[in-house]
């Protein structure tokens, strides 16, 4: 079963008030220590020969590791991994947080894609996000980007913002556009608990129409402009979808290093604990770091690929079907909610991808 590499990167600037990913400032962090961990965690982890058919950089942001850091990470990362078969090494990265010579490393070591956290192409929207850059530095990084070499380069956008109004969202998408991105992912904000922006402003943030309008708008545009949408946050060009993110979306195999990273291999799940210290000093001890394993079980894995598999346009395979679905499965068709494939995959419409959670709910 192929398998692929997630490496988490913690550190931000500044904490956006809408995160919950574990993240943190740098602050007194040993940045060279962090460094060694990741190399020492993947020399205790993974298997020798290791050939991960992608890896991704995830955080936090990545792009605030020095080229120093960076160059020893992948330094390390090679002496233990095969990379004669990768065929993506994503970078998740921040406009305000590079320039030219650090694009130019990473197409030097071999990263094919980058992420770029642009959220809003409008200031105010910036501003209520806590981001840092502006909407001429989005423009700036992926032009750097580009000249860079790097293949692939993604902008991630927000929408259902407080205060956000469709015209803005429709600027956004279009600004976007412009700059002919290889690939868009636009997520629907939601106010998770342990941030700001649950404390300020929790259930009240939602507003099912509002969500349904801007979701349908960034569908039509995108499509439009010929854009495959191959899964509900997510739109590329032909060819140019995420293979890392789309493998997890199958439930392929993959290992996770670093402080507060997920992995699952073969049925087992573990989770690295989220303390950033804590993760160092067991891995300078040799050690791995402090966290948790669970093995799964059939019905848990079944509950989880209706959760991913059904946000794709290759929809749910027949096997995870059962014999007391076919009413629902039915009253789905009725409803033009979804509509079986040649394959036989059970598919979403657009309209069913608006309620996937509660489709996935009612196959459990």
């Amino acid at each position: 079963m192929p398998s692929h590499l997630y490496v988490h990167i913690p550190f931000c600037h500044r904490i956006c008030p809408y995160c919950a990913f574990f993240k943190h400032t740098p602050g007194r962090t040993d940045m060279r220590g962090f460094v060694e961990g990741l190399i020492r965690e993947a020399e205790l982890r993974l298997p020798e020969g290791y050939a991960p058919e992608t890896i991704y950089f995830g955080g936090g942001t990545p792009s605030m590791l020095s080229p120093t850091h960076l160059g020893r990470l992948v330094e390390g990362l090679r002496r233990r991994l095969d990379l004669s078969g990768l065929r993506e090494w994503s970078f998740e990265a921040n406009p305000a947080t590079f320039h030219a010579a650090k694009a130019a490393q990473w197409a030097a070591l071999g990263i094919t894609r980058v992420s770029l956290g642009a959220q809003s192409f409008e200031p105010e929207l910036l501003h209520v996000l806590g981001r840092e850059h502006s909407a001429e530095q989005i423009a700036e990084s992926v032009r750097l980007l580009r000249e860079a070499g790097i293949a692939q380069v993604n902008l991630d956008l927000m929408f259902s913002l407080p205060g956000q109004s469709l015209e803005q969202w429709r600027h956004s998408l279009e600004a976007a556009l412009e700059l002919a991105p290889d690939h868009i992912s636009t997520y629907n904000l939601t106010y998770e608990e342990d941030t700001a922006f649950f404390d300020a402003y929790g259930a009240r943030g939602g507003d099912e129409e509002r969500d349904a309008a801007m979701f349908e708008l960034a569908d039509d545009l995108l499509a439009a402009a010929g854009m495959r949408h191959y899964e509900i946050s997510n739109y590329a060009r032909p060819g140019c979808e995420s293979l890392h993110n789309f493998a997890t979306w199958r439930g392929e195999d993959y290992h996770g290093l670093g402080p507060g990273a997920y992995g699952t291999v073969e049925g087992v799940r573990y989770h690295n604990g989220e303390d950033t210290a804590a993760y160092i000093a067991a891995l300078a001890q040799g050690h791995l770091p402090p966290g948790e394993q669970e093995h799964l079980t059939p019905e848990q894995r079944r509950t989880e690929m209706l959760g991913l598999r059904l946000r794709t346009d290759e929809g749910l395979p027949a096997v995870f079907l059962r014999p007391q679905d076919a009413d629902f499965t039915r009253m789905l068709q009725r409803e033009g909610l979804a509509e079986f494939n040649e394959a036989g995959a059970l598919c979403l419409t657009r309209s069913g991808r608006l309620v996937a959670d509660e489709v996935a709910l009612g196959l459990m």
